[in-house]
């Protein structure tokens, strides 16, 4: 099979609307979660926090396409623009390119279309007060659709739609693309909208952080005693991947190279993480990639903060890597962005992988003794990280696992 290479990185999140911003807010141990004061108005809802992102100016996108982009779609093509510039390449060339796709997921529709449909709607059940674009706004494909019609893109556009696992099971998908030479150029990733009603959703699961309404910035805290839930966030995160001898040939900046990939169903639970299979997930990815967990320098761990799926899943990370190999998570930094968070995060590990480093879990203060096992970074690290995983675990029990491994041109 082919290889596949990362040559371009975008996003946009609570930390900021570019690479370098998020890079530099992390560098500085910055909590995005802020106090949602108009969320107040909710009747019921507990949780008053939120990691939101600010819109950039959206006028360059031609009046025509912006019509059908609902907040998240916008997200994503703000953070896809940035990847293609990373990675040199101009949109004339992907343009009815059947060669070049985009795989980009997200937990649903745009959730502020679908409110505002319902509260235009419903007081006098008129369908004939609704906006024509609202439709395209809100469908699960409107993340991969949105960017499609605005790049041009003729070769395979799909839309991965598994809650927190949707762009990591993206970035999987563009893989499979690419390496079983489908396609040579894959725009992958996702985006996701902070609104009170998608918080909502996991508050009445009792999911989400309620305890540091108060105090924002403390909040969420992976694998910390005091955590008590997710904190939702939104932003967008895009990754180009590519054929090797395909970025090669256009002397390409190559940034990372991917390995390995698994996505699972546990079968067991609709809202509990399950350690066994977490662990099925990330030995798949170790076997896909043809390595051992001893050559594994780094595990970012998905790691929202609830109090079950941490300790489920540092359970099974210590099951296969045991007590040494350093893990993170960067949910303290951006909160939860759900669809979004696979790839941003992974974003950051190509900075990290390439600066040997690791940087540490915030709001990390006082690990629980049910996490203890594994080991965490709770400072800013120097490492040589030739082999990194990455886990993505989403309700539903849809697990998935990838596997970076640094470029390096004597591997040819």
């Amino acid at each position: 099979m082919r290889r596949v290479v990362i040559t371009g990185t975008g996003s946009i999140s609570a930390l900021g609307n570019s690479m370098e911003e998020l890079i530099n807010s992390i560098e500085q141990k910055v909590c995005g979660t802020k106090q949602m004061e108009q969320w107040s108005q909710y009747k019921g809802l507990q949780s008053l926090v939120g990691a939101p992102a600010k819109l950039p100016d959206i006028k360059f996108i031609p009046r025509k396409m912006r019509r059908s982009m609902g907040r998240m779609s916008l997200l994503a093509t703000f953070a896809a623009n940035e990847a293609l510039k990373s990675a040199s390449i101009s949109k004339n060339v992907i343009s009815n390119n059947k060669r070049t796709g985009c795989v980009a997921g997200s937990t649903m529709g745009s959730a502020e279309a679908l409110n505002e449909t319902f509260e235009t709607m419903l007081p006098d059940h008129d369908l004939t007060l609704l906006k024509s674009m609202g439709f395209f706004q809100s469908i699960s494909h409107t993340i991969s659709m949105n960017l499609a019609q605005y790049l041009g893109i003729t070769g395979c556009v799909i839309a991965t739609s598994a809650a927190c696992a949707s762009s990591l099971q993206a970035l999987g998908s563009g893989f499979d693309l690419i390496r079983h030479n489908t396609q040579d150029v894959v725009l992958c990733g996702g985006a996701e909208e902070l609104h009170p009603t998608v918080t909502g959703s996991f508050d009445i699961l009792f999911a989400t952080s309620v305890k540091f309404n108060a105090t924002p910035e403390k909040t969420p805290r992976p694998f910390d005693r005091e955590r008590d839930g997710l904190v939702c966030g939104e932003g967008a995160g895009i990754i180009v991947l590519e054929e090797l001898e395909h970025a090669k040939n256009r002397k390409a900046n190559i940034l990372a190279e991917v390995i390995g990939y698994n996505t699972c169903g546990s079968g067991n639970h609709i809202s509990h993480s399950d350690r066994g299979a977490m662990i099925q997930c990330m030995n798949s990815a170790l076997f896909d990639a043809g390595i051992k967990p001893t050559d594994i320098d780094f595990v970012n761990a998905h790691a929202t903060a609830t109090l079950q799926g941490d300790n489920e899943e540092a359970a099974a990370i210590h099951s296969i890597f045991g007590s040494q190999v350093p893990v993170n998570s960067f949910k303290g930094y951006l909160g939860h962005t759900l669809g979004a968070s696979g790839a941003i995060e992974l974003a950051v590990i190509v900075e990290m992988m390439n600066n040997n480093i690791i940087y540490p879990t915030l709001n990390l203060e006082n690990v629980d003794d049910t996490c203890a096992m594994i080991n965490h970074v709770k400072e800013k690290t120097e490492k040589n990280l030739k082999l990194i995983l990455k886990n993505c675990f989403a309700f539903g029990g849809i697990n998935a696992s990838i596997i970076l491994k640094k470029y390096e041109e004597t591997d040819e």
